[in-house]
């Protein structure tokens, strides 16, 4: 797959706050874990670390999305980073809401469903994810991404393998993770490995070095 970072736009930088802000959604189908990731992260983050928890409900599908800034941030130039954390509806027919929030994306998070009968809600959901992006106007392979495959505690649960073959590839390696988001086994860790991608996909592209706040 051919990477083409020039069709995504970089993160808003608010000169006021002295804030550099990352915008990341979690992804995947309907029910595999993406609000779970954040209600965890949100209830272990002290108060100076995040800001409100915010949903925005229809009576069909919800949003959920909130702020945090890491107490120990990375400067550039005197800017903190600060993360912005939302949650997508999963069902292929909340394309028009998907694609509104997927808008100016920086980072992605796809939460795959590891029971064998959700396999084809999430290829769905993935697929969906990535005309949501074309729609509107980037690359999917343009921004980065990282897999967790949740829910490894159920019975039967899909092996490993067979979920890297279905949403890794050898030609565009992404990080991936095993996660049971209800009990925040490596919840934290597919955070920071997104992060971590963001912050330095930033230096790159700017020539910057960052220090330690």
């Amino acid at each position: 797959m051919c990477l083409d970072f020039s069709l995504h736009l970089m993160p808003v930088v608010n000169d006021h706050s002295k804030e550099l802000r990352f915008k990341i959604v979690y992804c995947g189908a309907g029910l595999s874990g993406k609000t779970t990731n954040l209600r965890y992260i949100y209830q272990r983050l002290g108060q100076e670390m995040r800001g409100e928890l915010i949903s925005l409900a229809t009576s069909h599908d919800r949003t959920l999305f909130f702020d945090f800034l890491p107490i120990h941030a990375s400067l550039i130039n005197g800017y903190h980073t600060k993360f912005q954390l939302y949650t997508v509806p999963g069902q292929v027919i909340f394309g028009a809401t998907r694609q509104m929030v997927l808008k100016g994306v920086d980072g992605l998070v796809f939460v795959v469903d590891s029971d064998p009968s959700k396999m084809e809600q999430n290829k769905a959901a993935f697929e969906a994810m990535c005309v949501n992006i074309r729609d509107n106007g980037d690359l999917p392979t343009s921004i980065p991404i990282v897999i967790q495959f949740n829910k490894r505690d159920v019975p039967g649960a899909v092996p490993l393998e067979h979920l890297q073959e279905l949403f890794t590839s050898p030609d565009y390696p992404v990080p991936s993770f095993e996660a049971v988001a209800d009990t925040g086994y490596n919840v934290f860790t597919t955070l920071s490995a997104i992060s971590q991608q963001l912050i330095e996909r930033f230096f790159a592209n700017h020539g910057e070095t960052a220090s330690q706040a």
